[in-house]
């Protein structure tokens, strides 16, 4: 009996496998572990401590895994997003000016309303206000985003006074430890290896010691990742909440965490055969956001990775649950994260990127005026450097196409408002 209601909390069925389940939690971990190093390295940009961000991104997926195991009772794997933490990163803390303790504000107010959305129809008329060619758009930008980021940690690109970037220095072992990292990474994920992205990081991790493309550090200690994590654990700021450019990254945040669960739940529910799942599962990534900030980490989502779980026999919340536990015991392997420099982390980036930019797929380009502004977001995302300057791009040209073409009727309300309020943007930061 009591075994009845343990499996029936994590909605396992009779006609479920639990060899199959353990082993698709096995593997789920396994293909997404490398976001503890990756999610990091990203948040550290953000002035972050690096084991400290380490330890966050742990206790974030560790908290998403457990609330989606009983709560969803799906096999979805919740990490901190790719793409996301980028924004945290590199809009929200670095064009937008914000300290990551306001970012990490922003985060959990993200989660509140993102929570508001999922536990009522709202969710509903927000994604059918954002035409599908924006929504696909801001998926392939982020792509592009990554890979430009990659490419400059690797040093495979560098800056260039005349034209901006140039091709990197070949004979720079640093170079040389990427490009292989990236080769190997790519045929581990061709041949569909299970752990591919793992294990090229370690692998690659190795070569550049080998090399000599990264000094070797002084020791770490679990004791240290602990005291970074001091500093980090509910350091949320409330400093800069009166600021129009707070509430304008929430708005922003709030469209891409939406956006992209939303699509990431629908196909993998639809995967397992069980779209009941669904509106549990986006509630538990809304409750699981606003730990996010507590804890220290860039927002949360339905990792991409938990189709290798589902395509292993993952078909309710025990896949989950072994993977969380799982990641609670990665945190004794901490110290040795900390060793892994970023020429073995950026190929990752760049597998992601290509993975993203395959969203181009789903979107249509016959009609000029969904096909321009869906390509300014695009293009404008890698190209100024900002995740919210390539949406505002976009997202004020569509309107603007439609009304020139006398299809004015076709954009929604919603859009017409978010448009303004990208204009907004754009004036109050030519005025500070």
């Amino acid at each position: 009996m009591k075994d009845g209601l343990w499996s029936r909390s994590l909605g396992f069925k009779p006609e479920h496998h639990w060899k199959k389940e353990l082993a698709a939690g096995a593997i789920s971990y396994f293909s997404v572990v490398y976001i503890v190093m990756v999610n990091a390295t990203i948040l550290a940009d953000a002035g972050i401590p690096l084991q400290g961000a380490m330890l966050g991104t742990l206790l974030t997926s560790m908290i998403g895994c457990l609330l989606m195991a009983f709560g969803g009772k799906s096999p979805m794997v919740v990490v901190p997003g790719m793409g996301i933490n980028a924004f945290f990163t590199y809009t929200l803390v670095h064009s937008m000016k914000l300290s990551w303790q306001e970012a990490l504000m922003v985060v959990s107010i993200t989660g509140v309303l993102f929570a508001i959305v999922a536990f009522t129809s709202l969710y509903k008329l927000i994604s059918q206000a954002i035409p599908y060619n924006l929504q696909h758009g801001i998926t392939v930008g982020i792509g592009l985003f990554l890979t430009f980021i990659g490419l400059q940690k690797s040093g495979i690109v560098i800056a260039h006074q005349t034209t901006f970037v140039a091709i990197g220095h070949f004979n720079d072992p640093k170079v040389i430890t990427a490009c292989a990292t990236l080769l190997l990474a790519i045929v581990l994920f061709v041949r569909n290896v299970q752990g591919g992205l793992l294990i090229s990081i370690l692998a690659g991790t190795g070569l550049a010691y080998v090399l000599g493309a990264v000094e070797p550090t002084s020791t770490v200690r679990t004791s240290e990742t602990v005291q970074q994590y001091g500093q980090l654990f509910g350091a949320l700021s409330f400093s800069g909440i009166a600021s129009v450019a707070f509430w304008i990254a929430v708005f922003l945040l709030l469209l891409i965490v939406l956006f992209e669960n939303i699509g990431m739940i629908t196909a993998q529910t639809n995967m397992i055969g069980r779209p009941d799942t669904f509106k549990n599962s986006l509630r538990v990534l809304a409750v699981t956001n606003i730990f996010a900030g507590i804890l220290g980490s860039s927002p949360a989502v339905a990792a991409a990775e938990s189709t290798a779980g589902i395509a292993a026999g993952g078909r309710s919340g025990v896949t989950p649950l072994v993977t969380a536990i799982l990641f609670g015991a990665t945190f004794f392997c901490i110290p040795l994260l900390a060793y892994i420099p970023d020429s073995a982390i950026a190929p990752v980036l760049i597998i992601i990127g290509g993975l993203m930019v395959q969203n181009v797929r789903e979107m249509d380009f016959s009609d000029f005026t969904e096909a321009f502004p869906a390509f300014l977001i695009m293009v404008m995302m890698p190209f100024t450097y900002s995740i919210v300057d390539g949406m505002a791009f976009g997202f004020i040209a569509y309107p603007v196409a439609k009304l020139a073409a006398g299809r004015g009727k076709e954009v929604p309300v919603a859009l017409y408002i978010i448009s303004v309020l990208f204009v907004a943007n754009f004036v109050l930061h030519s005025l500070v």
